[in-house]
């Protein structure tokens, strides 16, 4: 399994991210909450996740950086067997937000242990849906 995250798993287009949070839905595990919006699969990576640690809540920027790294690295780890094995049985994409919620750092155990609940929600959604029907050719 490849653990390694590349650029093109980030979501860093202006449209996909208003598209997400206009229409997308909304999970929470606190102090995570996951917006994600799945989409027919396409040329782009199958899952591309962007990471918001508020600074409203997180006055200082320490902070703010250890929690987005604890964020990534609980995403990293798990994405794999969570989320990408069922997108890729589905024939879905996902694009996800992950924002931070409480106002004091949380331990990595903690991050990690919810970031696999919002996975695993997200997987299953997508397990659930069809997809829309294709265009037969005559």
């Amino acid at each position: 399994m490849n653990y390694k995250l590349n650029k093109d798993e980030k979501l860093c287009s202006r449209t996909a991210v208003e598209a997400l949070f206009n229409e997308g839905k909304s999970l929470m595990a606190f102090p995570l909450r996951a917006a994600y919006r799945l989409r027919p699969r396409d040329e782009r990576n199958p899952a591309q996740f962007l990471i918001s640690i508020p600074k409203k809540r997180i006055r200082k920027a320490v902070n703010r950086v250890l929690l987005r790294r604890r964020t990534r690295e609980a995403y990293r780890l798990n994405r794999g067997t969570l989320l990408l094995q069922p997108l890729e049985l589905s024939g879905w994409g996902v694009d996800i937000a992950f924002v931070y919620l409480d106002s004091t750092p949380a331990p990595y155990e903690v991050i990690n242990e919810k970031m696999i609940s919002l996975l695993n929600r997200i997987a299953q959604a997508a397990a659930e849906r069809q997809l829309p029907a294709q265009k037969v050719e005559k």
